[in-house]
C-alpha cells in the first residue's frame, strides 16, 4: 500500500530525557486502550506508532475517493448497555464517542450444497432461520446457543479488567459470585466439546466450526467458549455496529482522547529495541537511534515480534518458550479492496458474507472467503454510485516466500482472478463492475502492520484447554507487559480492548494510579 494518500498527523516534539510513566509500543486498539485508560488515571503515557496513523489493523487508507478499512468492518463493543460494550466505554473514558451505524444481519453464510443462511441480529430469528434447516436439531441448537448466552451473561455481570489483580478478583466474587463460578467452569472448555452436547448431525457441527472459524481462525475443537460465548451473543445484545467514517475513526478519536487527556502519540517511530538494565525493561530505543525511558514498557507487538525482535535471543523467558510450544501463529490474509459500480449489488444485499464451496478446504489457502461491504452501512467511504468490497481468505505467508518480482506479481493476479470468479456466485456481473482493485498478500501485513509473518494473531498447535494457556499482561521480565491479541482473551477488536482495560488495570496498581 502507498502512503501518499494519508493525510500525516502532526505530534508535538518530544525530547529524549522526557521521563514517561509507561511507553506503549504500537498503536492497535489494544495498546490505544491501554495507554487511554492509563491517560485517564493521570499517568504520562507516550505511544511510539512506526506508520503515519494509529489503529494497525484497524486503521484504513485512501484511493480516488475510497476509504478502504485495513482489517474486518464486523465491529463488536459499540452496544448501549452491559459491561461488554468496551469500545464505548473505551472511547467515553476519554471523552469521546463515535456515531455508530446498525447492521441488522452479523453475516450472509453461503456455504457447501446450497446451505446458505443469515445471522440475524434478533436472536430468535437468528434460532428459526437454522432450525428451517435442520429442524430434527431443534432442541440442540437452543440449547447449544442458550449455553452460549450463560457465558456472556457471566461476563456481562462484571467489570472487566485484569484477572491478574487479586482485590479486583476478591471484590468480583463477592458482588457477583455465580457469575465468577460460571466463568471458572467455562475458562477449561472449547466449544466443540460442548456443540457436541447437544448436537449430532455433522452437517450441523460443520457449520458451528464455520461460526468459530470466521472470528478465531480455528474450527470449534479449538475456540474457547468463553471467546464464542461473547461473540455468539453479543451479536444479539450490543449488535454489530459500524462507525460512520470508517473503522479507523476508533484510533483516531482514541489518539484524540489520548492527547487531551495529557499524554503523547509518535509516528515515523519504529522500537527495534526494548532497553534493559540489571533484568528489567526500562525503556526503548528507535530506528533513529533515538531512546526513550518509563516506568513500565508495554507491547502491543505479537509475542513473536516482543521475544524474537525486540529482546535478545537468550532472555526469552522459559514462560515464552513453554507458551510458543502451545500457540503457533495463524496464517495471514490474502485481501483485496475493490471499488465497484452500485448496480451490481441487488437492493436487498447485506454487509458481510462468507463464502466456501468444499467443507474439505475451510482451513486450507484462500479456501473460505470473507467479504465486507461498508458501504451498504456508510455510503460516504465511496464515490455517488460505487460501492466498497474488501475481501480476504487466509493465506500462509510460506506461499509468498522466495518468488522473484515477476512471479509474486503474476501469483497475487492469479489470486485475485479465481477470487473476483468465485465471488460471482454471489454477485453475479462482479467483474464487469470494478472500478479500482488493490491486493495484498501476508509480506503485505507483515511490511505495513509490522506482524511477524502479517499473521493474525495466536492459535493452538493442538486441543488446549480453552484460554487457560492464554497469557495475561504482566511477562516474566520485570516492568515489560504485553497487550493485544497475543493475551487474554485473544482476537477481535473487542477482546483486544478487553485486554488493554485489564493491561491498563495492572498498570496502575502497580504504579498507584488506580
Amino acid at each position: 500500500m502507498s502512503i501518499d494518500a494519508i493525510a500525516r498527523p502532526v505530534a508535538a516534539p518530544i525530547h529524549n530525557e522526557a521521563r514517561f510513566d509507561v511507553i506503549v509500543i504500537g498503536s492497535g486498539i489494544g495498546g490505544l486502550v491501554t495507554a487511554t485508560q492509563l491517560a485517564a488515571k493521570g499517568a504520562k503515557v507516550l505511544v511510539l506508532e512506526r506508520y503515519l496513523i494509529p489503529g494497525g489493523s484497524a486503521g484504513y487508507f485512501e484511493r480516488e475517493g475510497y476509504r478502504f478499512d485495513v482489517g474486518a468492518s464486523m465491529i463488536f463493543g459499540f452496544g448501549t448497555q452491559g459491561t461488554t460494550n468496551l469500545l464505548t466505554r473505551a472511547l467515553a473514558a476519554v471523552g469521546q464517542q463515535i456515531d455508530t451505524i446498525p447492521d441488522p444481519v452479523q453475516v450472509c453464510y453461503h456455504l457447501p450444497d446450497g446451505f446458505d443462511l443469515k445471522v440475524h441480529r434478533d436472536y430468535e430469528k437468528f434460532l428459526q432461520a437454522l432450525t428451517a434447516t435442520f429442524p430434527h436439531e431443534a432442541k440442540g441448537i437452543r440449547q447449544f446457543y442458550d449455553e452460549c448466552w450463560a457465558v456472556f451473561n457471566c461476563l456481562n455481570a462484571m467489570e472487566l479488567l485484569s484477572l491478574e489483580e487479586p482485590r479486583y478478583l476478591t471484590r468480583v466474587f463477592f458482588q457477583h459470585p455465580f457469575a465468577c463460578l460460571g466463568l471458572v467452569k467455562y475458562l477449561p472448555q472449547n466449544v466443540g466439546e460442548v456443540a457436541r452436547r447437544y448436537i449430532s448431525d455433522p452437517d450441523l457441527l460443520k457449520f458451528i466450526d464455520m461460526e468459530c472459524y470466521i472470528w478465531s481462525v480455528v474450527p470449534a475443537e479449538k475456540t474457547p467458549m468463553i471467546n464464542a460465548g461473547m461473540v455468539f451473543s453479543d451479536r444479539h445484545y450490543g449488535g454489530i455496529n459500524y462507525p460512520r467514517g470508517g473503522v479507523g475513526q476508533i484510533a483516531q478519536k482514541l489518539v484524540a482522547g489520548l492527547e487531551k487527556a495529557g499524554s503523547q502519540i509518535l509516528y515515523r517511530a519504529r522500537v527495534t529495541e526494548i532497553l534493559m538494565e540489571n533484568g528489567r525493561a526500562v525503556g526503548v530505543k528507535l530506528a533513529n537511534g533515538k531512546e526513550f525511558r518509563a516506568k513500565r514498557i508495554v507491547s502491543n507487538a505479537t509475542r513473536w515480534d516482543t521475544f524474537e525482535k525486540l529482546l535478545p535471543q537468550d532472555s526469552m523467558p522459559r514462560s515464552e518458550r513453554k507458551w510458543q510450544q502451545r500457540y503457533q501463529k495463524s496464517p495471514s490474509f490474502f485481501s483485496m479492496h475493490l471499488g465497484v459500480k452500485a448496480e451490481v449489488l441487488p437492493p436487498d444485499t447485506d454487509c458481510h458474507h462468507v463464502l466456501l464451496e468444499d467443507w474439505t478446504q475451510m482451513e486450507a489457502s484462500h479456501g473460505t472467503i470473507f467479504v465486507s461491504i461498508p458501504t451498504l452501512l456508510d455510503p460516504d467511504l465511496a464515490p455517488a454510485g460505487h460501492h466498497i468490497i474488501h475481501t480476504f481468505a487466509p493465506s500462509w505467508m510460506s506461499d509468498w516466500e522466495g518468488l522473484s518480482p515477476t512471479a509474486y506479481q503474476q501469483k497475487k493476479e492469479a489470486i485475485a482472478t479465481q477470487i473476483i470468479d468465485r465471488l460471482e456466485r454471489i454477485f453475479p456481473g462482479l467483474s464487469a463492475a470494478l472500478d479500482y482493485q488493490e491486493a495484498g498478500t501476508p509480506r503485505t501485513h507483515r511490511r505495513f502492520l509490522g506482524r511477524d509473518d502479517g499473521t493474525y494473531g495466536p492459535i493452538p498447535r493442538r486441543k488446549l484447554m480453552g484460554l487457560l494457556g492464554m497469557p495475561f499482561n504482566r511477562t516474566a521480565i520485570p516492568g515489560l507487559y504485553c497487550v493485544g491479541d497475543s493475551t487474554f482473551p485473544g482476537q477481535g477488536l473487542n477482546a483486544v480492548a478487553f485486554s488493554g482495560f485489564a493491561c491498563a488495570h495492572r498498570i496502575a496498581v502497580d504504579l498507584g494510579f488506580s
